[in-house]
């Protein structure tokens, strides 16, 4: 029983604020939900990306493999410009394993992000 007053009394150390903020996040979550539902509903169904032929397949997978570069590239340019030092340089010239590792991993993230939208 200790133990539940302690979580409890964690709780209201946070005060009013924390509470009013969460209910603000809880609010402004079923409110986008709701309009998200209200808009699926009320719109026709968007065209198909399928292709109707080999060649159109082959179109679309170039087009969006080449988008999905682009992005990858751009996401790790702003990486490396929101951090300090040059990244590409310590790559290349220094030849750092380290952030090689760093780099790599902000590719395949932003890889994934990118994926994700566009699937």
């Amino acid at each position: 029983m200790t133990r539940f007053r302690n979580h409890i009394s964690s709780h209201r150390a946070h005060g009013p604020a924390h509470c009013t903020l969460l209910t603000l996040t809880a609010w402004l979550a079923a409110a986008w939900m709701a309009s998200a539902a209200d808009v699926s509903l009320s719109t026709s169904p968007p065209e198909s990306w399928h292709a109707k032929s080999l060649l159109a397949a082959l179109g679309n997978m170039a087009a969006f493999g080449l988008v999905g570069v682009v992005l990858a590239v751009i996401g790790y340019k702003l990486f490396d410009a929101a951090t300090p030092g040059n990244m590409h340089k310590e790559i290349v010239e220094n030849r750092n394993v380290a952030a090689g590792m760093v780099g790599a991993a902000v590719i395949i993230g932003v890889c994934i992000i990118v994926a994700a939208a566009m699937s």
